[in-house]
């Protein structure tokens, strides 16, 4: 076929279609689920709008000072908690992952017991230590009564905060073997100790990886800390009960407790988006280059 006759079959081809219109693709199902979600919502809001609560009861107990305490309280609870879990999260990580056999499995079974029992089960448990271990301390130096110790905060913090380390560890773990084994044999070769390894040169490339999943388990730990309501610690879930058993406003005061649960949610996510920024701006400058 000869360049005349492939322009020529080229031109009328352009010819044949420049009538033709284009159309957008028409997305039937998705425009469909879209119309049921707003119907669904606009059917929820009636649903609140019209039922029977009270949105004075709402607006008078948001900023009440019992609740304020109540959120503090729980804020509180959730910074030691996941002190103790991050700590016990590196510890047992490091301990997973030595070479020591004893060490390992001593990691192992942390993992299997404290992530075995429930939550709830953990706190109750904290909390009626009194029933196995009356005094604590040496015998003949120091001893108080356990009930003394074991306060609801000490109970929630400590149940709260060593489940979490059995998590973490996890997250950790994960984070160490993500590194290249280069890295390390690199830093064995310029004299690096062991510690000072992890802390300079594997901790902080891990960090990229470890960074979202412990900000999900922040968040995750503000709502669990609700759970400490059934051992009286006055935390915000705790402390809206204790209004509406006596006002009976039940449904105003769980509003009132999930708006403020909300708010800290959104603030810690937006914390979170900025803390993974800063860990992945190496990640983002190498995709850029390719």
């Amino acid at each position: 076929m000869s360049a005349s006759t492939t322009v020529a079959a080229d031109d009328s081809t352009k010819y044949e279609v420049a009538h033709l219109k284009l159309v957008p693709k028409r997305h039937i199902g998705r425009n469909v689920a879209a119309g049921i979600v707003i119907l669904l919502m606009a059917a929820l809001v009636r649903a609140f709008s019209v039922g029977q609560i009270e949105w004075s009861y709402v607006r008078d107990f948001l900023f009440a000072p019992v609740i304020l305490q109540g959120l503090v309280n729980t804020l509180v609870m959730t910074v030691a908690a996941m002190a103790i879990g991050i700590v016990l999260g590196v510890v047992i990580a490091i301990m997973r992952i030595s070479g020591n056999p004893v060490l390992s499995w001593i990691a192992i079974g942390y993992l299997w017991i404290f992530r075995g029992a429930p939550a709830l089960l953990q706190l109750m448990l904290w909390f009626n230590l009194a029933l196995i271990f009356p005094t604590l301390g040496i015998p003949g130096l120091f001893e108080f009564r356990t009930v003394d110790i074991m306060t609801p905060f000490v109970a929630a913090m400590l149940g709260l905060g060593i489940q979490q380390g059995a998590y973490t560890s996890e997250v950790v773990r994960s984070g160490l073997l993500s590194v290249d084994s280069g890295q390390y044999e690199a830093a064995r070769t310029i004299g690096m100790t062991q510690m000072k390894m992890l802390r300079r040169i594997v901790l902080p490339q891990a960090m990229r990886v470890m960074v979202p999943p412990v900000g999900n388990e922040v968040i995750g730990m503000v709502k669990l800390t609700s759970l400490a309501s059934v051992i009286q610690f006055s935390e915000i879930l705790h402390n809206a009960q204790v209004i509406y058993y006596a006002n009976t406003r039940v449904l105003e005061l769980l509003l009132v407790a999930s708006f403020w649960y909300l708010v800290v949610v959104s603030v810690l996510s937006v914390i979170q988006q900025r803390i993974e920024r800063y860990y992945g701006r190496g990640s983002k400058s190498i995709r850029a280059s390719m």
